[in-house]
């Protein structure tokens, strides 16, 4: 009978400590502090999102949030993830947004929930439907009617889906965001207010309503009815972050809506890492201040299939590994970082919290060799064509993803005549009767390419592969494929050419496989579908190594587990063991260009910091030095100390193309430039977009030890920067950065933002401006 009782006690305990019962609680936001049943509660959350972990491993990465010393989960909701094409909702299988809550509940976690629309988070589009695109006059992140029709319609789905797993109706559901990070892309107050009522027409009713913006732009668009936060990175000046929060609302509690543990990584640039201590530190802080924050990302996990976005304004895709440096690492493992985190919050734990036990490690393997047998080029194994007289994107033909072959003939052709693409989004090959004559990049501004003598008739081929399309900024507006026009072009001459045939391949697994697969006895000169397999004894996780691979694709098993390139840093792709079986497995692999080698293994760990050349294309060429003699300075002032955004007015109006600042020394008597963001103001003191804008030269900038590249200082990132090299040629003041608008512009002055870190170099003192129509000399 004791034994009995003991039993039932200890059951009791279990169940309260993973508060599994469906008893109704309250979340509400009070003075100076959250509630929680009345009670007064720091929100510690751990930002994670269900499409990029594979559903068997939802628990696990669940545990591993509460064993961090977290009592919240944060997560976006992807529309383009959940109705990917209109009118066809999906919240089954990896999409059941609902379980995913009800899995956090069971292990003692509260969920924040930000269902956008628009979520950024470096995902496709930034969640935004592609076939929104399909409508060319569409304006997003508007009151467009369309637009703000299908917001409804997928925001009641949502709230179908969990509107009931608020807390006080049983769940755990205790905040909701409306929109994301507005203020980085424009003033729109109405278009918030009606983004709120439709999440409260979804049945988000009973939880407290935030926004997320950073401290420079949230009171752009910042709502009275709704909670405030502020996000930042490692390293912030913290009061100064809240300073005007708590100006406007002092009884408020506080909250980074995402504290940045990491970065995301680029193709072509350097693996991203955060400190470590710094992390810790400035959660220390807000700990001790009583400041709640959501860990942005606790783990990041991975962008499987064609979900990566890529950054705006200058066109740069995002590596599949969403890794982050985060604590949690992209498979689920501890890190040196989660451990920091865990002995921090371990010091920190509220009333009736519990530090989760480290769940145990999902194993493991290694797979020696993975045998590649069999081949599909893409010129044999072509749909039936579309025929189209102008050229037309992606979107015209009803295509979301995958890649997209134009072909016409061609009129004689003159050697020095330059075929001129507009624009092939987002890297072509151009191929005359089947020879390869270029390759172009949307990452290097590439679009002509120089012809031979060619007969009339010949065929021209265009293969066009997208990358994810922008998530961020006005570059949403991201259409795919090529969008404008395809001329020859000779001195006063250009003859545009029509009449196409067009080819679309999609990116799913039914597309890869339905292919005439032969016997691979050589490696084909184009693109080309490849087919293997690899036997099992155990299955576990593994890292396949794509190393000596082009460009491309990987599906096994009939998963897409994402996109590679030789130019890296990612150079292997992550394989959940739970997608891998005992006995034979099936890999296909895309090459839109094609391997050095057909060797191909799974590794025991990744591979995310190796770059093979350098696609964080510094803004200087060999020996390119600015010439400013003759040039007199527009104007010479002086920066103040410290952080946050300063304004400088001219005094006069000045037309303009190109703007050079020339930086004479620094604060901190250190030899270093630093500029976080610059936004040039017209004639009536707003600012210019952006969206055209080019570094036309950069003195120096650091790209091996972070990614301080000077177009940094426009890429809406406040956390991002331009650093001049510290790492190898250590260059000394006087430097220079010349920006062309990319079209002539009335300016009045400028705004400069130093970078966010506390006693760090390249806090620009003494500094001259130039203005010009014309462009520099060199």
């Amino acid at each position: 009978m004791m034994i009995r009782f003991i039993l039932y006690v200890c059951l009791l305990a279990f169940l309260a400590g993973c508060k599994t019962t469906n008893a109704q609680e309250t979340f509400e936001v009070g003075k100076n502090t959250f509630l929680l049943n009345d009670k007064p509660f720091v929100v510690k959350a751990a930002e994670m999102h269900y499409p990029r972990i594979p559903k068997p491993y939802w628990e696990h990465r669940i545990k591993m949030a509460k064993a961090l010393g977290m009592n919240t989960l944060c997560l976006y909701v992807f529309w383009n993830y959940h109705e990917p094409e209109e009118g066809k909702f999906d919240f089954t299988g990896d999409k059941d947004l609902a379980e995913f809550c009800r899995l956090a509940q069971k292990h003692g976690l509260y969920v924040i929930v930000r269902p956008g629309p628009y979520v950024c988070a470096e995902w496709e589009m930034g969640g935004l439907p592609w076939w929104l695109l399909k409508k060319k006059d569409i304006r997003l992140r508007e009151q467009d009617p369309y637009y703000m029709e299908r917001v409804k319609i997928f925001m009641d789905k949502v709230g179908e889906q969990i509107a009931d797993l608020q807390v006080n109706r049983g769940g755990n559901i205790i905040m909701v965001q409306v929109e994301n990070e507005y203020g980085a892309y424009g003033v729109d107050k109405p278009y918030i207010a009606a983004i709120k009522d439709i999440v409260e027409g979804a049945g988000f009713t009973d939880v407290p309503l935030f926004q997320c913006d950073w401290n420079s732009n949230f009171e752009n668009n910042a709502q009275e009815d709704l909670f405030w936060t502020i996000n930042f990175g490692t390293g912030a000046n913290i009061d100064e972050q809240f300073r005007r929060v708590k100006e406007l609302r002092p009884e408020s509690p506080l909250m980074c809506g995402e504290f940045w543990s990491g970065w995301f990584d680029h193709w072509g640039a350097p693996h991203e890492t955060r400190s470590a201590d710094e992390l810790v530190s400035g959660m220390k802080e807000m700990l001790d201040k009583n400041i709640s924050f959501s860990l942005y990302m606790a783990h990041g996990g991975t962008s499987f299939g064609h979900w990566a976005g890529a950054n705006f304004p200058n066109f740069s895709p995002t590596a599949t590994s969403y890794d982050y440096d985060a604590p949690i690492g992209e498979a689920g493992n501890t890190t040196p970082k989660f451990f920091k985190v865990r002995e921090l919050l371990e010091q920190y734990l509220g009333e009736g919290e519990t530090l989760g036990e480290i769940p145990e490690a999902i194993p493991t393997v290694a797979i020696p060799s993975i045998n590649i047998s069999e081949v599909a080029p893409i010129f044999d194994n072509l749909p039936e064509a579309i025929e189209s007289e102008h050229i037309q994107s992606m979107e015209f033909f009803d295509q979301g993803y995958g890649s997209i072959l134009y072909r016409t003939t061609l009129p004689e052709v003159e050697e020095g005549e330059t075929l001129l693409i507009t624009e092939a989004n987002d890297w072509a090959q151009v191929f005359v009767d089947g020879k390869h004559l270029a390759t172009l990049s949307r990452m290097k501004g590439e679009g002509a390419v120089a012809l031979p003598a060619i007969k009339v008739g010949a065929v021209l081929d265009i293969l066009v592969e997208p990358m994810g399309r922008m998530n961020f900024g006005k570059g949403i507006y991201d259409w795919k494929g090529i969008t404008e026009k395809v001329e020859i072009q000779s001195e006063g001459n250009s003859r545009e050419l029509k009449n196409w045939k067009v080819y679309t391949l999609p990116s799913d697994y039914a597309f890869a496989s339905k292919k005439n697969y032969e016997e691979l006895t050589t490696i084909p000169s184009a693109a080309a579908y490849y087919k293997g397999s690899f036997d099992l004894d155990k299955v576990g996780d593994t890292f396949i190594d794509m190393s000596t691979w082009g460009k491309g694709m990987v599906w096994i098993n009939g998963h897409h587990i994402g996109r590679f390139w030789e130019i890296g840093p990612q150079q292997t792709l992550y394989m959940p063991g739970c997608w891998l079986k005992e006995g034979e497995n099936e890999i296909i692999i895309l090459d839109m260009d094609k391997p050095k080698e057909l060797r191909l293994a799974g590794l025991e760990k990744p591979i995310l910091d190796q770059l093979t050349g350098n696609g964080a294309y510094t803004h200087r060429k060999f020996d390119q030095e600015l010439d400013l003699t003759g040039e007199t300075p527009s104007y010479t002032g002086s920066f103040k100390p410290g952080h946050g955004w300063q304004h400088v007015d001219f005094g006069k109006k000045e037309k303009i193309r190109y703007f050079t600042i020339e930086t004479l020394d620094a604060h901190g008597g250190d030899d270093y430039a630093a500029i976080a963001e610059l936004e040039i103001l017209g004639e009536d003191g707003k600012p210019v977009s952006r969206q055209h804008w080019k570094v036309a030269y950069a003195d120096s900038e650091e790209v091996d030890e972070a990614n301080n590249l000077a177009t940094n200082v426009f890429d809406l990132q406040e956390s991002t920067f331009w650093h001049t090299n510290y790492s190898k040629t250590k260059a000394k003041h006087p430097h220079h950065l010349v920006i062309d608008l990319g079209e002539e512009k009335v300016v009045s002055g400028f705004s400069y933002l130093p970078r966010a870190e506390a006693n760090k170099t390249g806090m620009i003192k003494d500094y001259r401006i130039y203005l010009k129509m014309e462009p520099f000399k060199f």
